[in-house]
């Protein structure tokens, strides 16, 4: 059988096949050129963007919970303190900050430890979200990962993150590879996130 074209839109959300668990789409995306674009319009007011080098495990975990609760980011919660110091303390690992006025706004982190630079992280602190900053925050990263020597630049996004930000990575240059279908165990059941984390994702128990 011939195979069959890939398709650039992600699949439709299966309903969950067990109580207490979440299925999730996750579409693999690719970068193999520097963009060619002008750059994003910086956006009015006091921003900076600065590389926290390195970042102190407290104020790591601050801008990952922050940004990531209202998605279900829970990895990096349940990871001990030591291997995830290991990871963000590595000089291959960057973790760019955005600040506005003077505050945190979100972060963009830029992992170099493989052939394949993976944008890791990428996202708003909410109260920041809807001031037409994400796509400046992710043009700098992506121009940043170019201009640090990448050769290729990955990213990865789920069914769980804001409906923009597929389209958003397309925008910008990315290309889907490959949508992964999974299931996880619900992460607000075990404590891991409150239970109104993600209120656009139904709790199943």
């Amino acid at each position: 059988m011939a195979d069959q074209p890939f398709s650039l839109t992600r699949p439709a959300l299966p309903a969950p096949s067990r109580p207490g668990h979440l299925p999730v789409i996750v579409t693999y995306l690719e970068m193999t050129a520097p963009p060619a674009r002008e750059p994003v319009r910086r956006p009015d007011g006091d921003l900076a963007l600065l590389r926290a080098n390195p970042p102190t495990w407290s104020f790591y975990r601050y801008l990952y919970d922050t940004v990531g609760e209202p998605w279900l980011w829970h990895e990096r919660r349940r990871m001990p303190r030591k291997e995830l110091e290991r990871s963000i303390h590595d000089p291959l690992v960057e973790v760019w900050v955005l600040h506005v006025d003077g505050t945190p706004a979100g972060y963009a982190e830029l992992d170099r430890r493989t052939r394949e630079t993976d944008l890791a992280y990428f996202g708003l602190i909410p109260d920041f979200i809807g001031r037409k900053l994400g796509p400046w925050l992710l043009d700098s990263a992506i121009r940043k990962a170019w201009d640090g020597g990448a050769k290729k630049l990955v990213v990865n996004t789920c069914s769980f993150d804001h409906p923009k930000a597929l389209p958003l990575y397309q925008s910008m240059g990315f290309v889907p590879t490959r949508h992964v279908m999974r299931e996880v165990r619900d992460p607000r059941l075990d404590g891991v996130l409150s239970r109104s984390a993600g209120p656009h994702i139904p709790i199943t128990e």
